[in-house]
Formats: C-alpha cells, sequence, structure tokens
C-alpha cells in the first residue's frame, strides 16, 4: 500500500509540475495554440467609396446598413420566431423558418441591408441567438441617372458592373482585419456589430459627366423611345478637345437600387458594347480621306449619274427616288449626303487606303475608353469588291460603336488629333487626401488643321438650308454635322430587317471653335419618321441648345468673317475652301434670322434652355428686376431675346420642366 500510494504522489507530482511549466514558462508554441483556440481574425467590410461627377455631386454613396443573423441551434421555439420575424421584416414566414429549422446550423443570414428601424425591432423581440450586425448599403441618390455606366455591386459589397467593376479594388480600398476572441464553440464575440463601426473607406472616384447633361441626355433619349416607337437610343456628348466624356446613355435605362432584377439587356452599356452599321455618317470619313490624300478638294465636282449609277450587276440610288443630280462637288455630296457621289470618291480612293483611314479615325479598334466592355466594332477584311466597296462608303458592311463615332467626330472638331476618350478625372484616397489625376491623352493624328478645318466647314454645309441637316440647327450658333439613315441589320439572321433603320446624327457646336460633340442614335424609329434628319437631328439640335447655353458660350452673329475659320486663312491653297465657307455664311444668314440675337448691353438676353440658379447668376450685377413663372429650364423671356431691354429693366423668365420643353419643341 506504501509502494502504491507512493507512485500515486509521484505521478501527481508530476501532473503538478507539467501544469506549473505549461503555466509559468514562456512557450511559443502554445501561446500560438491558444490564440488560435481563442481568438480570431475577421476582415471587416469597407465603406465603399464614393463616385461623384465633375461638380462633386454624389452619383454613387455607401450608408449604413443593418443585417440581421441567427445560429439556429440556440434558437427556441422556431415557428413563433419565424412568424414575428416575417411580419417585422415584410417576409414570408416559410422563408424565415426554412433556414432557422435546422438545429445543427450555427450561422445563417436571415435578412442583409435593413434600415435601423427595423434593425431596432428585431433586437427588442429580445430571441437567444438572433443578432444584428453593422453593414454598409450602396445608394444611387439618382436611381436611373448613368445606371448603366456606373454599375451596380452585390450584397456582399462587390463590383458586379459598369464602373463598380472596374474599379472595384480602388473603391473597396485596403481592407481592415480586426482579432476579435471567440467562445469554446469558436464563434466570435460580437456585440452588436461595434466592431463593423470604424471601417476605413475606399476611394472616391470624380468622373467627367456634368449631371445635368446626363440628366438631358437621358430625359431625349427616352423621349425619342416614346415618339418614335423606338427600340432603343443612345447618346454620346464629348468634351470637343479633349474626348471626355460630360455624358453618356442608352434608353431604356434600369433603377441602379434594384438592379438585379432589371433585365441584362436593360444593365448594358449599349453606347460601349454594341456594334451597329452606322449609315451615311461614315461619308464624312470618306471625304476626310479624300482631303488627306490629296484625291479631291471641298470644290472637286462629281457626275453624280442623275441618280442612277451601275456596278457591276448592282445599282446604286440615292435615298430618295426624286434625288437625281447630274453633278456635285464634294461639299455638295456631303451636304445633300449624295450615295452615287460618295461611291465614285471611294473608287477614287481605293479599298486599301481607305481602309487604312477607317482604322485611322478609330474604327475597327477598341477606343481604350475606362469602360468595361470596349468594343472593336467591325470592318471586313481586303479585299473588297466593288458593291462592297460602295455600301462600305455610305455606311453598310461596316459596324461601329456610338462611341467609336463620336470620338471620330472629335478629331475633327479639335483639329485632327485622335484622343482617347475618359470618364475618370481622378481617384482620391480620403485617409491620405493624395489625388491621381487621369490627364487627356492624344493617340495620333489623323488629318492635318488644314484639312479638318475645311471638313468642318464642309460639314456645316450640311446643317445649312438644303443640307440633309437643317433640323440641327441651333438659333444663334453655327453647328457642324451629318445625318445618317441606314438599314438594321436582322439579329436572328443574314441580311436586313424589312423596314427597319437606324437613324443617327453626329456633329458639334460651335462649328468653327468645337466646345461639344454630341452623337445621338435611335434604333428601330417605327412611327412618324424613320430619317436621322427628322429623328435624331432635332434631338441633336435640343441638347447643342442645352449645352451651349448651359456653359454660357455667347450666340455668334453670323458673317463671312467669323465664319471664315482662321485656320483657312493661313494658307494660300486654302482660298477656294475660304469662298465656300462665305457661300454658306451668307445662305445661314439668309435662313438664321434668329441667329442675329444680341447679348450686347441694353438687349435683353437670351437664356433659353438655362435653369433658374444659372439665370441669377448670369443675372448677377445687371440693374434687371426679374419675374419668375413656373419650374424648370427657360422656355421663354418676355420681351423677347434680342430686342431692347426696358427702361426699368424688367424681364419676365418662363421656366417649364425640361420633358414639357422637349415635348413642345417637338
Amino acid at each position: 500500500m506504501m509502494f502504491l500510494f507512493a507512485g500515486i504522489v509521484f505521478l501527481w507530482g508530476l501532473l503538478v509540475l507539467r501544469a506549473a511549466y505549461l503555466q509559468v514558462i514562456p512557450n511559443k508554441r502554445l501561446e500560438a495554440l491558444q490564440a488560435r483556440q481563442f481568438q480570431t481574425v475577421i476582415t471587416l467590410q469597407n465603406r465603399r467609396g464614393t463616385i461623384v461627377d465633375r461638380a462633386g455631386r454624389e452619383l454613387a454613396t455607401s450608408n449604413r446598413a443593418y443585417s440581421v443573423y441567427a445560429d439556429p441551434q440556440l434558437i427556441e421555439g422556431k415557428k413563433r420566431v419565424a412568424r414575428k420575424l416575417a411580419k417585422i421584416l415584410g417576409s414570408r414566414v416559410d422563408t424565415i423558418y426554412s433556414k432557422i429549422k435546422d438545429g445543427k446550423k450555427r450561422f445563417v443570414w436571415i435578412q442583409r441591408l435593413m434600415d435601423e428601424k427595423t434593425a431596432d425591432e428585431v433586437k427588442e423581440m429580445d430571441v437567444r441567438g438572433l443578432q444584428t450586425v453593422e453593414e454598409f448599403k450602396r445608394i444611387y441618390p439618382n436611381e436611373n441617372l448613368m445606371s448603366q455606366v456606373l454599375g451596380f455591386v452585390g450584397q456582399d459589397g462587390q463590383g458586379l458592373e459598369g464602373l463598380e467593376l472596374l474599379f472595384d479594388k480602388e473603391l473597396k480600398g485596403n481592407t481592415k482585419k480586426v482579432t476579435v476572441r471567440r467562445d469554446a464553440r469558436g464563434r466570435p464575440l460580437v456585440a452588436d456589430g461595434l466592431m463593423f463601426a470604424d471601417n476605413p473607406a475606399g476611394a472616391e472616384i470624380k468622373l467627367t459627366v456634368d449631371s445635368d447633361l446626363q440628366h438631358m441626355l437621358e430625359t431625349e433619349l427616352q423621349g425619342a423611345i416614346n415618339d418614335y416607337d423606338a427600340d432603343s437610343a443612345t447618346g454620346v456628348i464629348l468634351d470637343a478637345k479633349t474626348s471626355a466624356i460630360l455624358a453618356i446613355s442608352s434608353a431604356p435605362t434600369f433603377d441602379a437600387n434594384r438592379a438585379l432584377s432589371a433585365k441584362p439587356e436593360l444593365r448594358r452599356n449599349r453606347a460601349v458594347t454594341d456594334m451597329f452599321e452606322p449609315g451615311s455618317t461614315m461619308k464624312t470619313f470618306v471625304v476626310a480621306t479624300a482631303l488627306k490624300e490629296k484625291i479631291a478638294q471641298p470644290n472637286t465636282k462629281y457626275n453624280t449619274e442623275n441618280g442612277h449609277f451601275q456596278v457591276g450587276d448592282r445599282v446604286i440610288k440615292e435615298a430618295e427616288t426624286k434625288e437625281k443630280w447630274s453633278h456635285l462637288t464634294v461639299s455638295e455630296i456631303l451636304a445633300y449626303s449624295s450615295n452615287i457621289g460618295t461611291t465614285k470618291i471611294a473608287f477614287q480612293i481605293g479599298d486599301k487606303t481607305l481602309r487604312e483611314n477607317y482604322y485611322n479615325f478609330g474604327f475597327g479598334q477598341k477606343t481604350g475608353v475606362d469602360l468595361p466592355g470596349d468594343t472593336r466594332g467591325l470592318i471586313q477584311s481586303l479585299p473588297w469588291r466593288p458593291h462592297l466597296l460602295a455600301n462600305i462608303s455610305f455606311g453598310h458592311g461596316i459596324a461601329v460603336t456610338a462611341l467609336q463615332m463620336a470620338n471620330a467626330y472629335a478629331s475633327i472638331a479639335n483639329g485632327g488629333i485622335l484622343n482617347r476618350p475618359y470618364i475618370v478625372q481622378a481617384v482620391r484616397d480620403p485617409e491620405s487626401g493624395e489625388t491621381r489625376d487621369f490627364q487627356p491623352q492624344a493617340l495620333r493624328r489623323v488629318l492635318s488643321a488644314e484639312d479638318s478645318a475645311s471638313l468642318r466647314l464642309m460639314l456645316t454645309g450640311a446643317t445649312a438650308p438644303g443640307g440633309t441637316g437643317v433640323n440641327a440647327k441651333v438659333d444663334g450658333y453655327l453647328v457642324a454635322g451629318k445625318t445618317g439613315t441606314a438599314q438594321k441589320v436582322n439579329p436572328n439572321g443574314r441580311g436586313y430587317m424589312q423596314g427597319a433603320y437606324v437613324s443617327s446624327f453626329a456633329g458639334f457646336i460651335p462649328a468653327t471653335e468645337p466646345k461639344f460633340v454630341i452623337y445621338v442614335v435611335v434604333d428601330h424609329p417605327k412611327k412618324n419618321a424613320f430619317y436621322g434628319s427628322q429623328v435624331a437631328a432635332p434631338i441633336f439640335s435640343r441638347l447643342a441648345s442645352y449645352a451651349a447655353r448651359r456653359e454660357g458660350l455667347p450666340p455668334v452673329l453670323i458673317s463671312e468673317k467669323n465664319f471664315v475659320d482662321k485656320d483657312m486663312m493661313k494658307s494660300a491653297k486654302q482660298k477656294k475652301a475660304s469662298r465656300l465657307a462665305a457661300k454658306v455664311a451668307r445662305d445661314l444668314i439668309q435662313s438664321e434670322k434668329s441667329a442675329e440675337q444680341s447679348t450686347e448691353p441694353g438687349m435683353v438676353p437670351n437664356w433659353t434652355h438655362l435653369t433658374l440658379r444659372e439665370v441669377l447668376k448670369k443675372a448677377s450685377g445687371q440693374n434687371l428686376q426679374l419675374r419668375i413663372r413656373g419650374q424648370g429650364v427657360v422656355s421663354e423671356i418676355i420681351p423677347e431675346p434680342g430686342s431692347p431691354l426696358p427702361a426699368e429693366g424688367n424681364i419676365q423668365v418662363i421656366l417649364r420642366p425640361v420633358e414639357e420643353i422637349r415635348s413642345i419643341s417637338r
């Protein structure tokens, strides 16, 4: 017995010594084991960075929200709890019960991203096994505005489409990890989600977009769908000098706050992703190639065959059977949109040279824009048979995107430089304040300054009386542009859809010193009209008028002196083009009576299409007595703009909603 007793004491002594060793003597291996058993590292959900427009107005932001989770093993009276939760959350009882009925589960989300009031009601239930945690909910305060560009995020805050996807890493920022103690069952010890309170914010993304222009563009595009029963409409507004995107959209659109319930085709940024045959807007680049290659000048005449030109076993005709011109100059070919004239020029250029120049203008390749889904478009491989060359010269047999077309016109507007279009102006780190700015990027010169100036003047002729783009004119400003009407490719088979068209207009304002490049395309208008001159040109006019007046560009008194571009006068070989410009100016002077409005002192200013805030800003410091009626943008000014200012300075300004202005202007 003594021997047995001594043995037991000896063993217990060993255990005590071992315990003392473990408790007192430091041991890195055991410390690490303890940390693994009683602590856990949790990655916190960041407050996602804000997306703002060029003026700092919020387009996407993140607000605090609350989520409810459960430990089904701890919940007693599961059916009773499910009924109470369903009433608070506005959900189905069976849906909630199916989540908590399995007692073997230790964690399940009940509902994500609720408001604080709902979360408080859940807390008041005081049910063991139910807990709330603080998260962040992505909010798009303008709902539909720019939704296809901004994209959206998933429930876990990850970017899924648009800028949210492309700049997901920057918007999420550096993740924050915290060490949290956990209980014997390995569950984090969380008290009301407080550990989620001080999360770092992601970077702020500042865009080049102007929210007011964007709203006007989206209103016009949706109006086009309603007025012409169109399938869709797309528009792009660029800064003419830099190709910064000021507005870009497609209609119909969707509410970004409910993105997952929207159809995928509504979420697509069609201005960047979708290809289509552009029609006659491509004629501009045939003429540009002819000028560049010294094949023709603005006054070079071509035999336009009285509207009937045989090419192999096919016949090229004009858009209208009544259009039977015998001879047209290059300028007239562009102004009247002659298919035969453009074909004759293309035949002189040749397929290889024309294809190279199309590519040079950015067609058939990605634009490089900082948006997902950038599409190359389509230029067919060489050789082109004569009838294919003819078709491609007036915009069939080639596919482009809206952004490609707008950017190509910007290269003409800015003096011959093709820029990379961009939409992100800066990325700012909210913690360090460090800002990374994005600058305009010139890709290559595509035209000489003289040739681009000649082309700008010729495009102004297209909006003059007799030109196809006369409906794109803007009172008080010189406008340059080109209409386009193309048959719509059958998406379900070969060939074209019967009686279906794509209507478009591309142009810039003001013509001699362009500020804005605007491209509008309406897909398959089914009622009232289908020509680009009837459908897209008036939309361009309203957008250009709003943009110019909002920017504060002074109306121009049209004359030969201010109409002829300065670049045109630098070379003696441009004298013929200058004479053409003078002729166009005289035509415009006769037709644009309203363009002679003056903003000189003592005259009633023209504030049409400006907002009330912009009117008050421009009237500040002047001796004017304004009487304001209505709300929206200015639709009428009494007395008429350009008339003598009343002695007492009384001016009545009548405002109407943008939608109403658009309807009246039709």
